[in-house]
């Protein structure tokens, strides 16, 4: 099973970085209201960045290390993609 760290941009410009296994599905899920806590009303989404990974523990620790970053450090890594 493959997983996917991705990044958000949500209507509202801020940034939403989560994992999933099934990126279509989750970002229907996010679109319709059920996606996560935080995206609940900030529709539409943009797509900005995705990184595959092999394990759900290497996506979580991935995930980490990017939401530690600055907005203008996450913004560099999806122009860098």
């Amino acid at each position: 099973m493959d997983w996917v760290v991705y990044i958000l941009e949500c209507a509202d410009k801020s940034l939403y970085t989560g994992i999933t296994n099934d990126l279509e599905s989750r970002i229907a899920a996010h679109e319709s209201g059920k996606g996560a806590k935080y995206t609940k009303g900030r529709g539409p989404f943009t797509l900005m960045y995705r990184e595959g990974c092999d394990t759900r523990s290497a996506a979580s620790k991935r995930e980490v290390r990017i939401k530690r970053l600055s907005r203008e450090e996450k913004l560099k890594l999806c122009v860098s993609s």
